[in-house]
């Protein structure tokens, strides 16, 4: 496996870190090119949960897929954390997608995962990657930076869904526009087929967040799959025993651990 950091400038002409996790290539493989899993961890915006990245990417990687774990810019970073971070998103998909043959992915198979408060940059990314406003400030073309597919586990659509007061000094680094403010807004029907997962019992992000999400995704046609656990609390990642914290003997939750597997059928489907 080759595993390295990469620097990126987004369209705002600010710099974020890409990690990969790409496996080697294999001239005897049927098929030569891989899906690309692009993991934005959650962290309430004020940091990047480790449960969220490189276990995952290593998950997917496990099941043959290509991985970048992606950063994003924090309520303690210069500036908003929109337009940035969704741009941050767009940047990266283009990459890859213009680096596809030499890094061995399908340009055509670049999937967003994003946890949490990375569910929120997921979503607002796939607004602002069809979005006409957008796309002409920022002079990128929407098959050029939308991903083909996305999945979102316990995700923040909305920022005034949640299950606890934003804190002090912070509420001016979140946005104003509406469909930044709440994803479901910005859902079209060019929005990706989406896969979501989350917990019925979520006391942070609320599962009216999820049910917004999927309700949007209905009224305009798009693909969805989503499994909503009876119990899981916040943020269980992948359930295991490998990203269970101690003291929080609930992350491992081998029912909703299901929500992986089911996602890789799911890809399978939608990917082909």
């Amino acid at each position: 496996m080759e595993t390295k950091s990469l620097t990126l400038t987004n369209f705002n002409g600010r710099e974020f870190k890409v990690h990969t996790y790409f496996l080697e290539k294999n001239p005897k493989l049927a098929v030569q090119t891989r899906p690309l899993i692009i993991v934005i961890p959650g962290g309430s915006f004020n940091h990047l949960s480790a449960r969220e990245s490189e276990p995952v990417a290593l998950a997917y990687n496990a099941r043959g897929f290509n991985s970048v774990v992606m950063e994003y810019n924090l309520v303690q970073d210069p500036g908003k954390i929109y337009p940035d971070a969704g741009l941050d998103v767009l940047t990266t998909v283009k990459y890859y997608r213009d680096h596809a043959e030499e890094y061995g992915i399908d340009p055509n198979k670049i999937v967003t995962l994003g946890f949490s408060a990375g569910g929120h940059v997921a979503s607002a990314a796939n607004f602002m990657a069809n979005s006409e406003k957008f796309a002409k400030k920022y002079d990128y073309q929407a098959e050029e930076v939308r991903p083909n597919k996305t999945i979102l586990g316990y995700p923040l659509i909305n920022i005034d869904q949640i299950g606890f007061e934003i804190p002090d000094g912070q509420e001016k680094d979140l946005p104003d526009e509406p469909e930044l403010r709440d994803s479901a807004l910005g859902v079209t029907r060019e929005t990706p087929a989406t896969f979501i997962f989350q917990a019925w019992d979520d006391p942070v992000v609320l599962i009216s967040n999820s049910i917004e999400y999927i309700r949007a995704l209905y009224a305009n046609q798009v693909e969805c799959e989503a499994h909503l656990f009876n119990k899981g609390y916040h943020g269980f990642s992948l359930a295991r025993p490998e990203t269970t914290e101690s003291g929080k003997e609930w992350q491992n939750n081998p029912h909703a651990a299901r929500w992986f597997e089911m996602s890789i059928e799911w890809l399978k489907q939608e990917l082909g």
